[in-house]
């Protein structure tokens, strides 16, 4: 059993027990979020940005470039996603929709242009020294994506989410961070469960032709 927790926690001997607790609280504030949004609930928001206000601080001490970066992009986006799920439009919030054309263009500018700013930052912090960066690059590229829909209440989000999700749990453990490790993967079963709540709810609002 030792041996299994060493495996799983030994990382964190060297860390400082605040970074520890403040991971820790990142992570359930993260699984807020998340639970949040699949509830369609405007606390989805303020949760998230309390998690990834943390994570950014915590990923700049540790050097994380690219990890950093997301977070620091949730946070900005979690206010544009505030405001667009409280705006109101002929007296109605913003309902939950499937992405348009204009939408799925611009989703793809998302993604390229995180893709060369991404490697850019890393190429100039002279960053690209594992495989990781890599990883880390595509991964933000796709949650970038992800959390843009999500804003603007499309449920092709969740898939995004799901992607990422399910290639963030091996990165993030391997990079000694297991409780977010572990954070991702609920956020993979939660973003299942989301995508057909959202659906129902979408299949209920629409007309009846």
């Amino acid at each position: 059993m030792s041996r299994f927790f060493n495996f799983l926690f030994g990382q964190y001997a060297s860390y400082q027990a605040i970074d520890i607790s403040l991971e820790i609280t990142a992570v359930l504030f993260g699984f807020f979020s998340v639970w949040y949004a699949k509830k369609n609930h405007i606390w989805v928001f303020p949760a998230g940005m309390f998690s990834t206000a943390i994570f950014v601080y915590l990923l700049w001490k540790w050097v994380l470039l690219g990890d950093m970066l997301i977070n620091a992009y949730y946070f900005i986006m979690s206010l544009y996603g505030w405001y667009i799920w409280t705006r109101e439009t002929n007296q109605k919030s913003t309902p939950i929709s499937t992405i348009s054309k204009r939408e799925r263009r611009v989703s793809v500018l998302i993604f390229t242009t995180t893709l060369v700013v991404v490697f850019l930052i890393y190429h100039s912090a002279d960053k690209w020294t594992s495989w990781t960066a890599y990883v880390d690059t595509f991964t933000t590229a796709i949650f970038f994506v992800g959390m843009w829909l999500m804003a603007r209440r499309k449920i092709e989000n969740w898939w995004f989410w799901i992607v990422g999700d399910i290639i963030s749990i091996p990165l993030y453990f391997y990079k000694g961070l297991t409780f977010t490790s572990f954070q991702y993967l609920i956020f993979t079963v939660i973003a299942f469960f989301g995508y057909f709540a959202w659906k129902k709810i979408l299949n209920n609002t629409r007309p009846i032709a």
